[in-house]
C-alpha cells in the first residue's frame, strides 16, 4: 500500500511539474518580444517591427543564377503601393505580367522582405528577401514544386527613402 501512495505522489508530482513548465512556456510565448543580438555578437541592437517600407521610385534588377529563375533578369519598379516586373534578360523576356501591390517590411540592417500580392485576391504572388549590402536576393515564386530561386540585386534608381 506504501509503494503505491509513493508512486501516486511521484505521479502527482510529475502532473504538478508538467503544468507548471506549460504555465511558462504559455506565458513566455505570450509576452511582447523584441529582438536583440547580444551583445558578444558585436551587432547592433534591433527590435522586431512590421513597419512597412516604401519603396517609391526605386528600380531593382535581379538576376538570378540559382533555381527556377535561373538566367533571368527583372526589372522591378516600385510606385507606393504597387509594383511592375518585366523581364528584361533570359527565356521570360516578352512575358507580360500584371502590376502586384506589395508589401515592403525591413528586416535588418540594408535587409528587406518584400512580398507581391494580387491586388484583388491578396493572394502572394512572389516573395522576396533582399540583402542590399551583399547584393543577393532570394526569391520565393508559388507555382511549382520548386518554386526557390537566389541571385543579385542591383539599385538602378533610388526612391526618395533611403534603404533600411
Amino acid at each position: 500500500m506504501r509503494i503505491g501512495k509513493q508512486v501516486l505522489a511521484a505521479t502527482a508530482g510529475l502532473f504538478v511539474a508538467i503544468a507548471l513548465a506549460g504555465t511558462a512556456v504559455a506565458a513566455n510565448a505570450t509576452a511582447p518580444r523584441s529582438h536583440q543580438a547580444s551583445p558578444a555578437s558585436g551587432a547592433s541592437h534591433h527590435h522586431l517591427t512590421l513597419e512597412r517600407f516604401d519603396l517609391n521610385g526605386y528600380v531593382l534588377d535581379t538576376s538570378y543564377t540559382l533555381g527556377r529563375n535561373t538566367g533571368n533578369t527583372f526589372q522591378q519598379t516600385y510606385g507606393h503601393s504597387m509594383v511592375q516586373g518585366v523581364p528584361i534578360k533570359g527565356p521570360l523576356v516578352g512575358t507580360q505580367f500584371p502590376p502586384e501591390d506589395y508589401v515592403a517590411i525591413p528586416i535588418g540592417h540594408h535587409q528587406l522582405y518584400v512580398s507581391w500580392l494580387d491586388p484583388t485576391t491578396f493572394a502572394i504572388v512572389d516573395v522576396f528577401v533582399m540583402d542590399f549590402a551583399q547584393h543577393t536576393v532570394f526569391d520565393y515564386a508559388p507555382g511549382s514544386d520548386h518554386p526557390e530561386s537566389a541571385g543579385t540585386v542591383t539599385v538602378v534608381h533610388r526612391g526618395r527613402s533611403p534603404l533600411p
